[in-house]
């Protein structure tokens, strides 16, 4: 089935080439950037993929279509990742051109889901024969939506930038205590698609179209009043340090000592139920600590009733190194510490690829090949709350943290109340990666119904609550600290229990669909000869 032409009686135009259309989707995948925070315009995000679709079922071919996809992907990333270029010139020491074409080829390489995605779903129009509807309601958002779940895990996974990330302030938002980011994001398309059904020749699947768009935005907004969790315990006080130090110094012999004064100034200046740290806001490993520099902190703890959590390098017993918060309690005696290690490591930052050190060998990272921590950790206990942490990247992976909540359910134990992220995001300089991170922890609360808490060491250090709100905010790049109360919140949203199976389960549903009308409408042709 083809689009309506404006004029049935004007002259047909010659069709435009791949190379045409591939620009016009690599600017479209530009342009999807200003969805996301700090811009937030959101509705260009619908746009950008309705763009992409046309595009795709305009494609001359299942080659055609897959170029097409690969690049509208090659434009989101490049545009959407570009602040990668400052961690590895300016502060990993790689040369600009060697920087900027690495920056290049991940973007080429991120794009190569889309075309994944673009490519089946022209292939699958070719061999089912499907009409419109049938290819922009079901089989693109469901292409979309499960290429885009597999970059989230495929090669330790890459969600950046997913989706449904630019939704957490849109109607579509109300959703993601059910089916997550990745169920927002087929939400997108789906609109996407109906959009495109608003030049249908039939004026009654222009009307449906328009009429689910607008009842699936209304349940939407009707969503955002359910409330899934429920306040548990008394709230607790919470100091969030943001340190700003210098990443061209933060790891210089030199400046260790003075980092270290200034945290354990800015942790002992005012008592508080948790005092957390960014992450490695101690560089050093605990044996490589001033004498008496941990039993301080701990004697403040005693003191003051305090909970400390500190971002630092740890080893185990084999001498391996991890990324960890340590944790600093009021009761007992000094050490040994409650830790959560990390366990969702960065790719070429905090472990090395098999064959490619000579790459990260480039690069002037330290502690650029670390362990990882157990999936599933203790939270620490803070008062009446349970704290659970994630460091840096890993607040990326919402199953995850989804699943270390479900797990404590699932063996009667009560999970945790308030999600804690400690990251530095210094290595992007003051870049749109700043903002984009915020996005994505208050996407986090929306998944889970729990307040999110950040120590950054340059931004955005915050409180969010447990609607995805943010309630407090630090200005970036000032070595400062936010003081709130937080309520912890308790129970199970449906995507805590089920995870990313309901909106795999729901793409899956589209293509079975897809096929099963692509048959009838075989058997009733065959049935018409």
């Amino acid at each position: 089935m083809r689009f309506r032409r404006a004029d049935p009686n004007a002259p047909a135009k010659p069709p435009r080439s791949t190379w045409a259309r591939m620009l016009t989707a690599a600017v479209a995948g530009a342009v999807a950037v200003l969805a996301f925070a700090p811009f937030g315009y959101w509705p260009l995000q619908i746009l950008s993929l309705g763009v992409l679709f046309y595009q795709v079922l305009r494609a001359a071919n299942v080659k055609a279509g897959a170029l097409i996809g690969w690049a509208y992907g090659f434009g989101w990333c490049a545009a959407g990742t570009h602040w990668l270029y400052i961690s590895m010139h300016r502060y990993g020491d790689m040369a600009a051109p060697i920087a900027a074409i690495a920056v290049a080829l991940l973007a080429l390489l991120m794009a190569i889901y889309v075309a994944l995605a673009m490519g089946t779903a022209a292939w699958l129009r070719q061999r089912w024969v499907l009409s419109l509807p049938a290819m922009t309601l079901l089989v693109l958002p469901a292409t979309w939506t499960l290429f885009e779940w597999t970059r989230g895990w495929l090669f330790t996974g890459f969600p950046w930038l997913a989706t449904g990330y630019a939704h957490n302030t849109s109607p579509l938002g109300g959703f993601a205590p059910i089916v997550g980011s990745y169920g927002l994001g087929w939400l997108a398309a789906l609109s996407a698609g109906a959009l495109l059904l608003l030049i249908h020749p039939l004026h009654r699947t222009r009307w449906s179209a328009l009429g689910g768009v607008i009842a699936l935005y209304a349940a939407g907004v009707g969503l955002q009043y359910v409330n899934w969790t429920h306040p548990v315990g008394r709230p607790i006080t919470v100091r969030l340090l943001q340190g700003n130090v210098p990443q061209q110094q933060k790891f210089d012999p030199g400046f260790v000592l003075g980092a270290l004064q200034m945290y354990q100034s800015a942790i002992t200046s005012a008592p508080a139920d948790l005092i957390a740290t960014p992450e490695t806001a101690v560089t050093v490993l605990p044996h490589q600590l001033p004498p008496g520099y941990l039993d301080g902190l701990a004697t403040y703890s005693q003191q003051t009733g305090s909970t400390i959590l500190v971002g630092m390098p740890v080893l185990d017993e084999q001498q391996r190194f991890y990324n960890a918060a340590v944790g600093i309690t009021p009761s007992g005696t000094p050490g040994p510490y409650y830790q959560y290690r990390k366990h969702h490591l960065v790719p070429f930052g905090e472990f090395v690829p098999p064959g490619l050190h000579w790459f990260v060998a480039m690069m002037a990272i330290p502690l650029g090949d670390m362990g990882r921590g157990a999936d599933v950790q203790a939270p620490l206990q803070v008062r009446d709350q349970l704290v659970l942490p994630n460091i840096c990247y890993e607040d990326l992976f919402g199953e995850e943290i989804a699943g270390q909540l479900a797990s404590a359910h699932r063996h009667g134990k009560q999970s945790a109340s308030v999600l804690l992220n400690i990251s530095n995001l210094a290595w992007f300089g003051d870049s749109i990666a700043i903002p984009q991170h915020l996005q994505i922890s208050q996407m986090r609360s929306l998944e889970t119904g729990r307040p999110m808490l950040r120590s950054t060491n340059t931004g955005a250090t915050a409180v969010i609550d447990g609607k995805g709100v943010v309630q407090s905010l630090l200005p970036p790049e000032q070595q400062a600290t936010l003081a709130a109360k937080v309520q912890g919140m308790g129970g199970m949203t449906p995507y805590i229990l089920y995870g990313n199976k309901l909106v795999l389960a729901l793409a899956a549903l589209a293509l079975l669909t897809a096929f099963l009308l692509s048959r009838a409408a075989r058997r009733g042709r065959a049935a018409q000869q």
